[in-house]
């Protein structure tokens, strides 16, 4: 059984206009069986008008045929005009739990260091973050900058592995214009896979030791 719009006015349609069973009726709009018998008897859904599932694109009139000449068919409901474009519609920004907010800016740390060829649009995206706390991040102006540890947005929840890999296949394209511009080195260390920045002892753990510590201005 699929989920039908107007399930209790579908029901009555079927009860007044066709010789299926409860049962059938039932299967088919998501209802007990008792409340098709009581629609049947007046006592359920008095005053609601009937709705017709065919007219409305939600049963195939086969589909209704079959059913009628057999007690024991199952009525399968047709999936909506616009599902394949409903489904892929494009999202919004992301939204990220209050709980995991905390998080972002080591995930930004991560994706800044891992894969600079992303824009602050896919990385906006992918954590669910403004351009102003990427820029405040990159920048090491971010109010907790001293405390960022550079983290996986995967292993933090913040976006799936598809989602991320999905990203960066986008940008490969400008990740090696980056490299021939001499923007980003091919072969640097930062950008092995995350097990092995893992295992590496001295790799960087917070963003000031990452950048390295803003410099301070001589007072002397």
């Amino acid at each position: 059984m699929a989920d039908i719009l107007m399930p209790k006015a579908t029901a009555v349609w079927l009860v007044d206009n066709t010789s299926l069973t409860f049962e059938q009726i039932a299967d088919f709009t998501g209802l007990h069986r008792l409340e098709i018998k009581g629609i049947a008897d007046g006592d359920v859904a008095a005053g609601v008008r009937g709705a017709d599932p065919i007219a409305a694109g939600q049963l195939e009139h086969g589909e209704l045929t079959k059913a009628e000449g057999d007690s024991s068919y199952r009525m399968t409901a047709s999936k909506p005009k616009y599902a394949k474009l409903q489904g892929t519609r494009e999202r919004g920004r992301r939204y990220t739990p209050l709980s995991r907010r905390q998080n972002r800016p080591d995930a930004i740390a991560w994706l800044v260091r891992n894969h600079p060829e992303l824009t602050d649009a896919q990385i906006s995206r992918l954590v669910g973050t403004t351009k102003k706390t990427i820029e405040s991040v990159r920048e090491r102006t971010h109010w907790n900058s001293p405390n960022i540890k550079p983290t996986d947005p995967v292993t933090l929840d913040l976006c799936t592995q598809v989602e991320l890999d999905s990203q960066v296949a986008k940008a490969s394209a400008r990740r090696e214009q980056m490299e021939v511009a001499g923007q980003v080195n091919s072969q640097d260390d930062t950008l092995k896979p995350v097990e092995k920045q893992d295992a590496d002892v001295n790799a960087p753990t917070t963003l000031a030791e990452l950048f390295g510590k803003p410099r301070t201005e001589d007072k002397s």
